[in-house]
């Protein structure tokens, strides 16, 4: 293939940045096409970074608020959004230096702002002009989805596309949707000062997370003021003077409800809009998702794709972990594999939820024997200290070792690594029950957890004959 690219990147968030910046500074020929006017993707524009400014901005509000409990004569001020919203777009900008498309440029990359389409499986089309590669790699992301609710198309929701161009607080904000983005969203506009109802379809939120935490997680946002009706389905919703109503429907009981703001986070779905994939080969799977083996190759073996587009998980660690799979294999021509062993799932309430490996439903359906070890954060010395009584670690133990975790505490999301390293090289818990861990912290509860395991064996009846035979036999 004379002229033609060592590689087509194809979008410009985490996944496509890190492939073309390592293959250019490597000194291959790389195109990368981004079909927006700027890099960095929907975590940095839309997805994790703002909604992480937007619920620390919350946490402190809700931390005034929380004074009296701590002995402090302190007083919640009113929000101001268009001055929290100004922080979060200040702290984009930031972050969106290190993603300027002048800095790729420099690694020998050319950047493209235009929609790709394929023309066959070895070229594309971008902005008019006929490109070839040798390889390519599809990481086009995901966008929220509609569910089919009658009148929604007529009215002005919002979706974490458009929240965080808000700037006036909603009296009563209605959230469709209690997974991660709505639940987070949820209980960030809850602190600042919004009335919040989330409408969850399921049986309980965050469906993917263990059923008994997210349960307590429901409980901890019902007792800051957030409303949440689970089993519950939207059958249309219209636009009044007054605001959005929601027509709802709960067993065989219907209702009103009435918002000022709609947040639709019902789902999302692979983004190949414009790719023309058919002209290429490719098709999608049922689940709207770009089918690709273990080494992240599609039906034709030079066309890789990661992240959003191809699952299972919608993170962006997982599209950097993915693209670490992608420069082994087109980069360095080293076959590697993806494993999802010990994937952390992080949900970034106020206590985080957090879960790797197996889950507890995972573990039931495999058939295979396990135990079940719970600890409740309300045991954890750290934890009283802070106030944070609402919280329980959950193992998942085989033959002596983690196989799964979930985790509801303070900064979940920061001690789960240690449980996905156990997971990951297969650490026996008898290791982690003997670390040694800083006290005080919430981590001990790892800790505590193991020890509970092995509390049972240490103190029965045959640990007790022995420990008095080995005192009569030795002076």
């Amino acid at each position: 293939m004379t002229n033609a690219q060592d590689l087509i990147v194809i979008g410009g968030g985490v996944g496509g940045l890190v492939t073309a910046s390592v293959a250019g500074q490597l000194g291959l020929k790389v195109t990368l096409v981004e079909a927006s006017d700027k890099l960095g993707g929907d975590c940095l524009h839309y997805g994790c970074i703002p909604s992480k400014t937007l619920i620390n901005s919350a946490a402190l509000r809700q931390a005034a608020i929380d004074g009296p409990r701590f002995g402090l004569a302190t007083q919640a001020a009113n929000t101001n959004l268009a001055a929290v919203m100004a922080r979060v777009h200040e702290v984009i900008e930031h972050i969106q230096a290190h993603d300027d498309p002048e800095r790729f440029r420099e690694y020998g990359v050319d950047v493209r702002f235009g929609t790709a389409a394929f023309l066959d499986p070895h070229h594309i089309e971008v902005n008019g002009e006929r490109i070839r590669g040798r390889r390519f790699l599809i990481a086009t992301g995901s966008r929220p989805i509609a569910p089919p609710i009658a009148g929604l198309d007529r009215v002005a929701y919002l979706t974490n596309e458009t929240i965080f161009d808000e700037t006036l607080l909603p009296d009563r904000l209605g959230v469709i949707g209690g997974g991660p983005i709505g639940i987070e969203l949820a209980q960030a506009f809850s602190r600042l000062g919004s009335r919040v109802n989330v409408i969850e379809a399921g049986a309980h939120i965050l469906p993917k997370d263990s059923p008994e935490l997210a349960k307590q997680l429901a409980n901890g946002l019902r007792t800051e003021g957030i409303t949440i009706d689970q089993q519950t389905s939207v059958e249309r919703v219209e636009q009044t003077p007054e605001g959005i109503k929601l027509y709802l429907l709960q067993a065989d009981t219907k209702r009103d409800l009435h918002v000022d703001k709609l947040l639709v986070a019902a789902g999302r779905q692979a983004n190949f809009a414009g790719l023309a994939i058919d002209r290429a080969g490719l098709w999608l799977d049922q689940s709207g998702a770009l089918p690709v083996d273990q080494r992240l190759r599609t039906a034709q073996k030079h066309i890789f794709a990661c992240g959003d587009c191809i699952g299972p998980y919608p993170f962006t660690h997982m599209a950097e972990y993915q693209a670490s799979v992608i420069i082994s294999n087109v980069v360095f021509r080293l076959p590697k594999r993806a494993n999802y062993r010990s994937v952390p799932w992080v949900t970034y309430t106020k206590p985080e939820l957090a879960h790797v490996g197996l889950t507890e439903a995972a573990a039931r359906a495999s058939g295979a024997r396990y135990e079940l070890v719970c600890f409740p954060l309300a045991a954890v010395d750290r934890a009283l200290t802070e106030g944070a009584d609402v919280g329980e670690l959950r193992l998942i133990i085989q033959r002596g070792r983690i196989t799964g975790a979930s985790l509801l505490a303070p900064q979940a999301g920061e001690i789960i690594h240690e449980l996905a390293l156990a997971i990951s090289e297969r650490v026996p818990l008898r290791r982690l029950a003997g670390m040694v861990h800083a006290y005080p912290t919430v981590a001990q509860i790892v800790k505590r957890a193991a020890g509970k395991h092995y509390a049972a064996s240490l103190f029965s009846d045959r640990t007790r004959m022995l420990v008095k035979w080995i005192h009569r036999l030795l002076p």
